[in-house]
């Protein structure tokens, strides 16, 4: 018990892949997102799975398990109202209530870690369930 008390109070390390995955996203637009795992193991935050520039929302949604916790960057492609194409980076913290509680107090406390990391980040999203963080709901943040 006093292990866990100590991973969840630390957090975890992020590895290297973490942060080249996501600028690979952010500046060569070879990828749509990335989604980030804890590996308890090796006390680390780990790359979990990376989509394609031809996915999209519903792939992410779909990379998302229903039962542990992730964390997810999104690069949202959006037009304007002034037909102005613009692109913002979500980072999505998803936590589902069917998670078990230690998977979310690491995940929880285990965030501003790789968001450190993670540098360009313009939006947050903390879901517990996917209307929480539906395509609807993204495009107003961004808008």
């Amino acid at each position: 018990m006093a292990m866990a008390y100590k991973m969840a109070t630390e957090g975890m390390k992020v590895k290297e892949e973490c942060q080249r995955w996501f600028m690979e996203m952010k500046w060569k637009k070879v990828h749509r997102f990335v989604v980030y795992k804890i590996d308890e193991r090796s006390r680390a935050v780990l790359v979990d799975k990376v989509g394609g520039p031809g996915e999209g929302y519903d792939e992410l949604v779909a990379a998302l398990p229903t039962d542990d916790c992730r964390y997810a960057v999104f690069d949202f492609d959006f037009v304007t109202v002034d037909n102005c194409q613009k692109s913002k980076i979500f980072f999505i913290a998803w936590s589902p209530t069917a998670s078990r509680i230690r998977a979310k107090i690491l995940y929880a406390t285990s965030k501003q870690g790789l968001r450190r990391v993670l540098d360009g980040v313009h939006y947050e999203v903390q879901a517990t369930d996917s209307s929480e963080m539906g395509y609807d709901v993204i495009r107003g943040r961004a808008q």
